[in-house]
């Protein structure tokens, strides 16, 4: 891409931000494109020892005077003898009347995994997996622009997110993968190992940042003879983001093109009977055909080119 050259237009649901590693608490940030049913921001952390409370905050604008409205108050308490939640809307400067959940299951020196999931109505919120509680909105969700956190908490990662397009009824909440992972740094190029192969339901999920100055972007595929059944490519020359045979044959995925310099972005890939589902961003895209015992035979997944990998997931 050459300097002054403009990006094209990409629809906001396309559009996703970079997660925050480590911040220092407290912290504040903009939400870009706001929040709408449909996104989730996902919270990956640990309890201190000796905390008493935190508080996540999803606000209307970021002003410290006067201060901004709060649509949702999401307070755990530590310190007092039923350890709680207290959900709450702050209004002009008055808050409204609190929403009380016992039984915590957040503690002291735990780590965590906390999922806001945003729908039409009201916010859900999940605990390492499990459903917590949900708070409908007293003030519109379009209102909300920033997310501050405050209190107690030692933060690792915060990451905003799409549903799973995967996800089809009886799911209440789509899977949390985290952003930290223990295995060693993510390194491009990057070879992850399947044992087992592909099975039906398994979905891969693949975070990144575009580089600077990107030339490619490749995730394949390949059995233990080193044949490469499945490779999807991006090229940043024309633009186009392709299905590879192992022939050399390209079929193009028709789809706004989101791999831009310093722009993060998010490939899931589901495995199905007779192929793989794509999405990107959140957005399903297609499918490629694979009968089943290919799939089984799938080895390594592979990554390359010009990017920075956030996690790998499979």
């Amino acid at each position: 891409m050459s300097p002054g050259e403009k990006l094209d237009p990409l629809p906001d649901i396309f559009i996703l931000q970079p997660p925050v590693f480590h911040p220092v608490v407290p912290y504040v940030t903009t939400i870009f494109g706001g929040l709408r049913a449909g996104k989730m921001v996902m919270l990956q952390g640990m309890v201190p020892e000796d905390a008493h409370r935190f508080q996540v905050d999803f606000q209307c604008g970021c002003s410290l005077h006067p201060r901004p409205d709060i649509a949702i108050h999401f307070n755990p308490r530590f310190h007092t003898t039923k350890p709680h939640v207290i959900c709450n809307t702050l209004q002009h400067g008055h808050w409204q009347a609190e929403a009380r959940w016992p039984h915590l299951t957040l503690q002291r020196g735990a780590s965590f995994l906390i999922l806001f999931l945003f729908g039409n109505e009201e916010m859900k919120v999940s605990v390492n997996g499990q459903h917590f509680l949900h708070y409908h909105y007293r003030l519109p969700l379009s209102r909300v622009d920033t997310l501050g956190i405050f209190g107690n908490i030692l933060v690792e990662a915060i990451g905003f997110l799409n549903i799973n397009p995967f996800a089809e009824g009886g799911i209440e909440y789509p899977i949390g993968y985290p952003f930290l992972l223990k295995s060693p740094s993510l390194k491009v190029p990057c070879s992850c190992a399947l044992p087992r192969g592909l099975w039906p339901g398994q979905v891969i999920v693949l975070r990144a940042l575009v580089l600077s100055e990107p030339k490619d972007f490749t995730l394949s595929l390949s059995d233990e003879a080193a044949h490469v059944p499945v490779t999807l490519r991006a090229s940043f020359a024309d633009r186009t983001l392709a299905w590879i045979s192992p022939w050399g044959c390209k079929k193009l995925i028709s789809a706004p093109f989101i791999f831009y310099p310093q722009r993060f972005f998010e490939v899931l890939l589901l495995c199905q009977e007779g192929g793989l589902k794509l999405a990107l961003n959140g957005q399903g895209l297609g499918a490629i055909s694979l009968h089943q015992q290919a799939l089984e035979q799938l080895r390594e997944l592979r990554i390359s080119g010009s990017v920075q990998l956030y996690c790998v997931h499979y």
